[in-house]
């Protein structure tokens, strides 16, 4: 893609941004006052923690979609958002509110963007020069790097969209929810349009609509209230953005998509999401994940009676287990399917 580099930085710039407003805004609202056990919070009560660490995963992914798949840049991307995750503890521990917190933050993570993409575009050598020109093909590898990037930023597309509170009615949460969603359906897309052999017009085109449809999917979610349920629209909007990815990122033999395909990578992309999510916030429940995360953060522990549950991490588990979906490397060969074989002649027939 064209301007893959740029849109990606851009895009890890926009979830620093998020973050530092996250970290100063948000978190406060969420922190009960008092060490006693009628005042411990209860499920989802860090709801703001999980959409902080889903623009930290975001910065990672952003990096990936900038180095275009490149194996330097996501073995720099991938520390960094480690260190990011221990920096956002420390920070949460100090409490930090307002506007001065907020430009220092966003600024200080900006500027380590800065340096390191500048050393990362310093260090990138591309194997030849029609690899330099920009909207030529790129290796299978950086393909399947991109689509599994793809899967990550698609799956907690749907954990942001449905992100829920104790009392659900902080004015704060919609907005916040949509606008995390609305920045990792952009990842997602581009990491997918990125991953495609070429970036046709056509393939332009659906980004945009799908792109479109995914908005007007969370803006609908948001809108059903948690005791009515949320989890078919979950489903659906997670099916609708997937199934997306396979369509810009997959081969087109013949230049058309191959719809059994996409067909079956719907069904898959119906059911398998939301399995995985479950599986993995289970897993998460019964390992007591959260807990460490909230008491290094030095916030009050999540009510016996309740469960401290990491849905941010829940979320990139069950997306790289979609990832062998999205970056099905048959999918990916960048060849065109071969013509249909001509039957031989029989012996005898005339010449």
């Amino acid at each position: 893609m064209r301007f893959a580099r740029l849109a990606g930085l851009l895009l890890a710039a926009v979830a620093v941004v998020l973050w530092a407003v996250n970290m100063t805004v948000l978190q406060p609202l969420t922190e009960p006052i008092g060490p006693w056990s009628e005042q411990l919070p209860g499920n989802n009560a860090y709801w703001a923690r999980d959409l902080r660490f889903a623009t930290i995963v975001a910065v990672v992914l952003a990096l990936v979609l900038a180095g275009r798949g490149d194996r330097r840049w996501i073995r720099l991307a991938v520390p960094l958002g480690g260190v990011w995750v221990a920096v956002d503890l420390a920070v949460d521990r100090a409490d930090p509110t307002g506007a001065r917190p907020t430009v220092l933050l966003a600024a200080g993570g900006c500027a380590v963007l800065a340096a390191l993409a500048t050393l990362l575009v310093r260090r990138t050598v591309d194997a030849s020069a029609a690899d330099r020109r920009a909207g030529q093909p790129i290796g299978t590898a950086h393909r399947c790097a991109l689509a599994a990037a793809a899967s990550v930023a698609g799956v907690l597309t749907m954990v942001a969209a449905g992100i829920e509170s104790p009392t659900d009615r902080e004015p704060e949460l919609n907005p916040a929810a949509v606008a995390a969603a609305a920045l990792l359906t952009a990842l997602a897309l581009g990491c997918a349009l990125a991953a495609a052999p070429t970036p046709t017009w056509p393939r332009r085109w659906l980004a945009v609509g799908a792109g479109a449809a995914t908005l007007v999917g969370i803006g609908l979610l948001r809108t059903v209230s948690p005791e009515d349920g949320r989890v078919l629209p979950e489903v659906l909007l997670g099916a609708v953005l997937l199934t997306a990815l396979t369509l810009l990122a997959w081969d087109w033999p013949h230049g058309r998509p191959d719809w059994r395909r996409h067909a079956l990578a719907a069904l898959a992309a119906l059911i398998a999401p939301m399995v995985m999510l479950l599986a993995a916030v289970l897993a998460t429940m019964l390992l007591r994940i959260g807990a460490p995360f909230t008491a290094l953060a030095g916030n009050s522990p999540i009510h016996a009676a309740d469960s401290d549950v990491l849905l941010s991490l829940a979320g990139v588990l069950a997306g790289l287990g979609m990832a062998p979906l999205i970056a099905w490397p048959p999918a990916l060969t960048g060849r065109r399917a071969s013509p249909d074989p001509v039957p031989p002649l029989r012996s005898g027939s005339p010449h």
